[in-house]
């Protein structure tokens, strides 16, 4: 009931305001016709002035109407600098919280409860840092007065710290607006628009967002940095973590412009897409789809015929491709692009600082102006029961471990319906694999439209992929000598043995051992960052 009535309120006034059409007194041309007129009464009872004009502002902003910057701008004409600076702070202040607290005593439940999960991560985030998040919006005023108020309102924050933000935060722009209405003040004739005041003003209101964002990025970096002294040198311009593709690149862009940079790798240089990803698993791809065609060759007007081939050949060609493209990954070719390449595992002690424990044993310790985290990903294995009993492969180990093969597994199962682990199904499948593919998911390629998951699913199908999708993999154990998986659709349970079992389930970021944690760097699926990919 209290909530109708207030909303009813807040109606009327505001419908009021805008049927009586009372905007028109909050206008510039109607401050500057009324100057004198708001002088003389101010010059016969100045606190009466003050204290109607403070009320004024106080419920034009507590009602989100339009003319606050007009009122400040009057302020300062009327009462100075000092007087209409603190008239307008308070005033406005006052009256943000109000619309805040009205936004939330109205809105904030039905929208939390409504949209909760939605908002969890907005919710933690003004937890965590509302009054930095506040400060920026009141400091540089991307987004309207009123709507910061009441979107506010919805959140958390606590009614106090609303306060207090808002006022801080928006004096430095009450001091250039008020400023500015004390030199409008000053104005007599069309001539004056030139005057150093003025033009002061207006240069003021021009710059002040530039400003603001300088302060502001401070205030964030000092709150960032705050506890650790910076090194009095910096032994290298950057530092990169990570000899992969990402890695790699960055290194050689920053080398090309003369920093001093360092590659820190502790495996194989080229990471993922050299030795795990890209480069073999086209190579295994090519001999797969060249079986493939002689299989078929009567699509092209050839006879057809059974593709006779050496598992262990086409394996080792994998690893001849790999060797052949790695030259342009190793460390004598970014040594001679001139960065310092460091074999070891790398840790970041503080913002400018990384410890090296180098393969040899020996430890090293740089200092650098800025570091790129460039460690990629990795299979990610479930934590399936037997799993480990029975063994398994991922992308990344298939490709040594496959190689001791003499001849394709006769029966392979697949775990996962995502990219890696259909053009793998595919692949030995062609190459003569009996392929069993799960996914729990109502379908394969889940990440790719509707149609793309079906054209890939009849592919699969017609080289002889059996492709299980809904079905969850419930565990896996071995008997008599046999390897079997056991999964289930609708309550019924379906046992399926094979003789290599591959994960592909997807993959995670590496994220542990760098010392993010210490620094107190988010870290959940991924390192947290901004717009700008800066932690």
């Amino acid at each position: 009931m209290k909530r109708a009535l207030l909303v009813m309120l807040i109606l009327v006034l505001v419908v009021s305001f805008f049927a009586f059409d009372l905007g028109r007194f909050l206008t510039l041309e109607s401050l500057k016709q009324s100057q004198h007129d708001f002088a003389a009464l101010k010059a016969q009872s100045p606190w009466m002035v003050a204290a109607v004009g403070f009320v004024l502002y106080v419920v034009v902003a507590a009602l989100s109407l339009p003319g606050a910057l007009v009122m400040t701008l009057a302020m300062g004409a009327l009462f100075g600098l000092v007087m209409g600076t603190l008239l307008v702070s308070f005033a406005s202040s006052i009256g943000a919280t109000l619309a805040f607290l009205t936004s939330r005593f109205v809105l904030r439940d039905i929208v939390q409860q409504r949209f909760g999960d939605k908002l969890k991560a907005i919710n933690d985030g003004v937890a965590k840092d509302g009054a930095l998040y506040l400060f920026t919006l009141r400091l540089i005023p991307v987004f309207p007065f009123f709507l910061v108020n009441l979107l506010m309102g919805l959140t958390p924050m606590r009614t106090r710290t609303f306060y207090w933000v808002s006022q801080v935060g928006m004096l430095a722009g009450t001091l250039v607006f008020v400023n500015a209405g004390t030199q409008l003040a000053q104005l007599q004739s069309l001539s004056g628009i030139l005057s150093p005041g003025i033009v002061f003003s207006f240069v003021l209101l021009g710059v002040f967002p530039m400003i603001a964002k300088k302060i502001t990025a401070w205030l964030q970096r000092r709150r960032v940095y705050g506890k650790w002294n910076p090194p009095a040198r910096f032994d290298r311009n950057l530092i990169v973590i990570g000899g992969g593709a990402g890695g790699l690149v960055s290194a050689y862009i920053a080398s090309a412009v003369k920093a001093k940079v360092t590659l820190i790798e502790a495996g194989k240089m080229g990471g993922d897409c050299l030795n795990y990803g890209c480069v073999p698993s086209k190579a295994l791809i090519k001999s797969a789809k060249l079986a493939h065609q002689i299989r078929h060759a009567d699509h092209y007007g050839l006879e057809a015929s059974e593709a006779k081939f050496s598992f262990q050949k086409v394996m080792a060609r994998v690893h001849e491709v790999i060797r052949t493209v790695a030259p342009h990954d190793s460390v004598e070719r970014y040594t001679g692009l001139g960065v310092e390449v460091l074999q070891g595992y790398a840790r970041i002690t503080d913002p400018w600082t990384v410890e090296i424990k180098l393969n040899d044993g020996a430890t090293q310790v740089l200092t650098t102006r800025s570091i790129i985290i460039a460690t990629g990903a990795q299979p990610f294995v479930p934590p399936l029961p037997g799993l480990d009993e029975v063994g398994y492969v991922t992308s990344d180990t298939l490709w040594d471990e496959f190689a001791k093969l003499d001849t394709v597994p006769a029966r392979l199962v697949v775990l996962g319906g995502g990219p890696i682990g259909c053009e793998l199904a595919q692949s030995f499948a062609r190459l003569g694999s009996h392929v069993t593919q799960i996914e729990k998911g109502a379908r394969i390629m889940v990440r790719e439209d509707s149609e793309v998951s079906e054209l890939a699913r009849a592919s699969l199908s017609a080289d002889g992929v059996d492709v299980l999708t809904d079905h969850k993999a419930v565990r896996c154990g071995q008997e008599d000598g046999h390897k079997f998986i056991v999964v289930e659709q609708d309550g019924k349970s379906r046992r399926i043995e094979f003789d290599a079992l591959l994960c592909a389930v997807g993959r995670v970021a590496r994220l542990t051992g760098y010392g993010l944690e210490e620094l107190g760097i988010e870290t959940q699926r991924t390192v947290a960052t901004n717009d700008y990919l800066e932690t």
